[in-house]
């Protein structure tokens, strides 16, 4: 069995158990509609393969087990602008949970860390971005990552920068307050505020101090050094995830470019899993 054919199952079985259609036919039947697990194995498929609609399309006939392994004949595969338009119906909770489903494959240790990186907004053309007033070209991307597996277990998009790094870590360790025994993140969340909140979550803080006085070498000093040098997977997990499925998003709408940067990072982790 290939790899891809590998990623494919992986992929259908978590987008089957998230939408609830395990028993579900995949192909239109009797006037309805594609399953939604199928369109969304078919969204990572084209994440998975870095290529446009069309060319995903074309590909996918091409290799008739893959598209066997959704429930699909080559016959019956979408028109590229129907995988599109589908796009739009993919809800961002639904990625959430995806991502969420994605991250388990890998058994997360509870410790985790979190830091930002930008993806590139300009695989738009200059008309396109002068027609549209299409002015912000990067995208902000905050995520969470679990030090031992290096699976994305969470993020925050944005395209602004409005709001401080550590009011948006405070916001996703409440969204997994459950999981994480330990979260670190370098000096740029260096807020009190968030080391007060992560403790009320049960969560230890490993962010340390920027030096102001005596006393923050010795607040310093008492942090896990081991733990604390774990913050640097995330610029591993950033690094990989860029150099295997791209820079830049292809989306043009903000909303858009949120799930596509999700499911980004659900492909990342179902291929950690199937490599592993």
């Amino acid at each position: 069995m290939t790899q891809i054919s590998r990623f494919t199952e992986r992929c259908v079985s978590i987008a089957q158990r998230v939408t609830g259609e395990r028993g579900e036919s995949a192909a239109p039947t009797g006037g309805g509609g594609f399953a939604d697990y199928a369109l969304i194995s078919l969204h990572c498929l084209r994440i998975y393969l870095d290529t446009s609609y069309r060319m995903t399309i074309d590909l996918l006939k091409e290799m008739p087990q893959i598209t066997g392994d959704i429930g699909l004949d080559v016959a019956d595969l979408p028109a590229p602008s129907t995988l599109c338009k589908a796009f739009d119906r993919i809800e961002m909770s639904v990625c959430r949970v995806l991502l969420h489903q994605s991250a388990q494959l890998h058994n997360p240790s509870e410790h985790a860390a979190i830091d930002a990186t930008f993806y590139e907004r300009d695989r738009a053309s200059r008309h396109y971005c002068h027609r549209t007033n299409y002015r912000v070209q990067t995208l902000k991307v905050t995520k969470l990552v679990d030090t031992a597996t290096q699976a994305v277990l969470d993020l925050h998009c944005s395209t602004t920068l409005e709001g401080s790094d550590a009011d948006l870590a405070e916001q996703i360790a409440r969204r997994n307050a459950g999981d994480l025994r330990s979260l670190a993140a370098d000096k740029g969340y260096d807020k009190q505020a968030l080391r007060d909140q992560l403790r009320k979550l049960d969560i230890r803080p490993l962010i340390k101090h920027r030096i102001f006085a005596p006393y923050d070498h010795a607040h310093n000093a008492r942090i896990d050094e081991d733990r604390y040098a774990q913050r640097s997977m995330t610029e591993t997990v950033n690094s990989a995830i860029k150099r295997s499925l791209g820079y830049a998003v292809r989306a043009r709408t903000w909303y858009r470019e949120f799930r596509e940067i999700t499911l980004m990072c659900v492909v990342y982790n179902i291929k950690r899993a199937v490599k592993q």
